[in-house]
């Protein structure tokens, strides 16, 4: 495949020659415009609670703005025209700012931050830049595609006067920030070397389209992942803030999705009612949620497994009765079971005997 140099026509060549040029002269002024702008750029994200994991930037090297420069216009029997008849002034990729975050969560935190700063930057276009857009149902990497304006920026006069010292410098100059995932970012620096940057365009392969597409849907179900893990963590997390989620009551719902959250693989059918367990966690006294995430911690849960050694795995009504035997004893079964008396005590002897277990097992691990 050629590029868009080699087929330029002839009578554009001269205008285009005359602005590489003109690049070439002024890129070191322009590395300092990129270096300024990715500055700013890191001092904005310092405000964010999820800092990015880091900020790069590249300034377009002279053989890649020399083929985007030669890119014509691709319309039937009219003249040969260039795309970016003033690619000085009408490229917006010619310095670019890259800000790689963990989660997609945060890619739109990190563009909402960059956008206020309205003082800085004027917000010029925002994207979400996708090779494999999701309406089509195919893949690649997405990111978010900021084109930013700088306002009266200094380092962007010092430009404009080297670029064209008869026109009076303002200071604003336009640039590109992508924002995106340590994931979509590994995945598309290694599409661009094996797929743009082929040096001989023989050795493609179909099948190399069809590796990309795998491991492009590979990556968005480890994205997925690792944010459900980040909501969980999260969610999880916010059970012990005494003066936030932890301290909301334990009404049956509430017992109902704490414990889907933290023994989501020891669950009840979807509709039942668990008014039982607010029955049983109120009877000693637990009503907040932290005291029922105090309870299903994965050491009590361990022990309780081990002394009683369950022939079957307890559904919750069971496990949690458990539970709350090994940490009230004796004082759960005479708040939960059948007075001493009763001609019928199937619960309190089901009790006496799992506590016995319980005591035998305690002694025997020495607590």
């Amino acid at each position: 495949m050629s590029s868009n140099w080699e087929r330029l026509d002839e009578s554009l060549r001269p205008a285009v020659m005359a602005s590489v040029a003109d690049y070439e002269r002024t890129r070191p002024a322009l590395e300092k415009v990129t270096a300024e702008m990715e500055s700013l750029v890191r001092e904005v994200l310092a405000e964010a609670e999820d800092k990015p994991l880091f900020v790069t930037s590249r300034t377009k090297s002279v053989e890649s703005f020399r083929e985007k420069a030669s890119r014509m216009v691709t319309e039937p029997d009219a003249e040969p025209a260039l795309q970016f008849p003033d690619p000085l002034r009408n490229l917006t990729d010619m310095v670019g700012v890259r800000v790689i975050t963990t989660l997609p969560g945060e890619n739109a935190v990190a563009a909402n931050l960059i956008k206020r700063q309205r003082s800085i930057f004027d917000c010029r276009g925002d994207t979400e830049k996708d090779i494999g857009s999701i309406e089509s149902g195919t893949y690649g990497y997405s990111s978010r595609h900021l084109i930013l304006r700088t306002i009266q920026n200094d380092v962007v006069r010092a430009y404009q006067s080297l670029l064209d010292p008869d026109t009076k410098p303002n200071g604003s100059y336009f640039f590109e920030c992508q924002i995106r995932t340590i994931f979509a970012h590994a995945w598309s620096e290694i599409e661009h070397d094996i797929r743009f940057k082929s040096q001989d365009p023989r050795a493609w392969s179909p099948y190399f389209d069809r590796q990309f597409t795998a491991t492009a849907a590979m990556l968005e179900t480890v994205e997925s992942a690792f944010s459900e893990l980040h909501d969980r963590y999260e969610t999880v997390t916010s059970y012990w803030d005494e003066d936030g989620e932890g301290n909301i009551s334990l009404t049956p719902n509430r017992i109902k999705a704490v414990w889907q959250t933290l023994l989501p693989h020891v669950d009840r059918k979807a509709d039942d009612d668990w008014g039982w367990a607010a029955e049983l966690v109120a009877a000693h006294g637990l009503a907040k949620t932290m005291d029922l995430a105090a309870l299903l911690q994965p050491e009590i849960i361990s022990n309780v497994r081990k002394a009683l050694d369950h022939r079957y795995s307890p559904g919750p009504d069971r496990l949690l009765d458990d539970l709350l035997l090994w940490q009230f004893g004796q004082n759960h079964i005479e708040l939960t079971a059948e007075e001493a008396g009763s001609d019928q005590t199937p619960r309190r002897d089901s009790l006496v005997r799992r506590h016995q277990q319980m005591q035998r097992y305690r002694k025997s691990q020495g607590f």
